[in-house]
């Protein structure tokens, strides 16, 4: 697929010229993947692919509380952070996030995992993330670490998954 780009060529003469630039760059569908702890990031990240062609999903911004109405996505993470194990509502919600967010991965070509420092972690995978990195081995879908493969008990696992690592730079998915 390509993507089109018009720049702007300012000449010596102050005259500006437009261009319209084709880049022979794949598009895709890519769902990124990561604790809620990094929302801020994944906003800013989904931006970024997005400005550059790609079609991205993140989980959601809201989830709704007990009353059944929404509530930011953070405030439902600190709300579940502290949650006794018989707050069915928090787990209800938990469960179904957890599901949709797997559509999400099943729809996708790639995932992209934003694993940062947490919890004194470098390049941190929890559980869930490790969860959708599974699902997307088992589906055939690309998986894109942001970073290094942290040094966890499921590295093995991890490093079977044949994640593609970018360091930092999301200019390298294709």
């Amino acid at each position: 697929m390509y993507q089109r780009r018009i720049t702007d060529v300012t000449l010596v003469t102050g005259i500006i010229i437009r261009f319209l630039i084709f880049n022979n760059i794949e598009h895709m569908k890519i769902t990124i993947c990561g604790s809620i702890a990094f929302f801020n990031e994944m906003e800013e990240i989904k931006k970024n692919l997005e400005q550059i062609g790609h079609e991205v999903k993140i989980p959601p911004l809201e989830i709704k509380n007990e009353s059944n109405n929404p509530i930011p996505i953070m405030d439902y993470y600190k709300i579940r952070k502290n949650a006794a194990d018989n707050e069915i509502w928090v787990w209800n919600m938990k469960e179904e996030a957890m599901k949709r967010h797997f559509d999400k991965v099943v729809w996708s070509d790639a995932i992209l995992v934003l694993n940062y420092k947490k919890n004194d972690i470098n390049d941190y995978i929890g559980p869930n993330t490790f969860l959708e990195m599974g699902l997307a081995l088992h589906f055939s879908k690309k998986i894109y670490l942001l970073n290094s493969i942290p040094e966890l008990s499921n590295k093995e696992e991890i490093l079977g998954m044949k994640p593609i690592i970018l360091n930092g730079d999301l200019n390298k998915i294709s």
